[in-house]
């Protein structure tokens, strides 16, 4: 047992174990109770062949959603941890914007559930953030995500492999032929570290997917910097069919 792991009975008598969503209480720390866990959606099959969007029953396997059809995508799959509504996006608004690091390990559980093909021969990359955004905020959720999810699949954490070489204004509510424009030349390899992309498998994090401009030009980015294979992980997807509803709420997911 681990010295950090002999010190859980004190921090939960101090800090007694509750879910982050509704507060009720658990019996250790880093979960939800039962009622939230079925509050998450999580996606499952038939799905997309190309980017694991859910189909609804009926659809042969190995078919292509509307979208992948109309514009093939440059990844190479999409694994959501699960699908966005109320209760994915608290736990996403706590860990961008409520300082709450620990999340990170719960929902890359989620994630990692989605990638059991990862071992040590693929990079864990996270979508990066400008500096000033770092500055501000101080960490890049998407790297705190991957840092979980290297540590559970036993890939090998990249953290600074790509730079988000220019401050852009929030992506929050724009379509996504505005949000391809606004991340033109944003991001891009280090060089540096290039090396380590020749005939790499990636597994791109980031905690929010909507419309897939960011990771599309991170994949651009990665692939134009010799990655073989480049996965798109996230904890939670917005399906296309309910993008103008989040647009609409309050807090709409920026990325």
């Amino acid at each position: 047992m681990s010295l950090v792991r002999a010190f859980d009975p004190l921090v939960d008598l101090i800090f007694p174990p509750r879910c982050p969503l509704c507060g009720a209480g658990l019996s250790a720390h880093g979960g939800l109770c039962a009622s939230c866990w079925g509050e998450l959606a999580i996606p499952g099959e038939p799905s997309c062949i190309a980017c694991s969007r859910p189909f609804g029953a009926g659809i042969p396997e190995g078919a292509l959603c509307a979208p992948c059809l109309g514009e093939p995508p440059r990844h190479d799959g999409i694994a959501a941890g699960t699908l966005y509504n109320d209760a994915s996006r608290k736990l996403v608004l706590a860990l961008k914007h409520g300082n709450r690091i620990s999340h990170a390990r719960l929902m890359a559980r989620l994630v990692s559930a989605k990638l059991a093909f990862v071992d040590e021969t693929w990079l864990i990359v996270p979508v990066p953030l400008h500096r000033w955004r770092i500055w501000r905020r101080g960490y890049n959720q998407a790297a705190e995500l991957a840092r979980e999810i290297a540590r559970i699949t036993g890939g090998v954490l990249a953290v600074d492999l790509l730079d988000r070489r220019k401050a852009t204004p929030s992506l929050g509510g724009l379509g996504k032929a505005a949000r391809r424009k606004v991340l033109s030349g944003a991001i891009a390899a280090r060089p540096s570290r290039r090396a380590m992309l020749k005939g790499a498998k990636v597994i791109l994090v980031d905690d929010v997917l909507t419309s897939g401009a960011t990771s599309e030009a991170c994949v651009s980015s990665l692939k134009r910097a010799g990655a073989a294979k480049v996965v798109v992980a996230c904890f939670a997807r917005v399906l296309d069919e309910a993008l103008e509803p989040v647009r609409r709420s309050p807090n709409p997911p920026e990325v």
